[in-house]
């Protein structure tokens, strides 16, 4: 439900964070970046609270199971219920958002 808490899969740090506002769309995000035996990968939150991206900055390190962010509500993630978006990617995303399928 709206507002229930986000945990970072693993420790890392933030990559990127925005929004993307249009109707369908992951609406707050933050990306991650992490190293799983010396191979980078990043991870896609998406769906989430405006509130979620307050005090975050580029290269804030995060732990395994700490609380990232919170699912945002309808109006605020790109018209859809509650739910979390998560993906995972090698490829490196130039900002933050990443393709549907990677």
């Amino acid at each position: 439900s709206s507002g229930a808490p986000v945990m970072s899969f693993m420790e890392g740090r933030i990559h990127s964070f925005g929004y993307n506002p249009s109707d369908g769309d992951y609406g707050h995000v933050i990306v991650t970046e992490h190293s799983i035996k010396g191979r980078k990968v990043w991870a896609l939150y998406g769906h989430l609270s405006a509130s979620s991206m307050h005090r975050k900055y580029v290269g804030q390190q995060v732990k395994s199971g700490e609380v990232i962010g919170y699912l945002g509500g309808m109006k605020e993630n790109g018209g859809w219920p509650p739910h979390l978006h998560f993906q995972l990617s090698f490829i490196p995303p130039s900002t933050h958002d990443m393709p549907g399928v990677v």
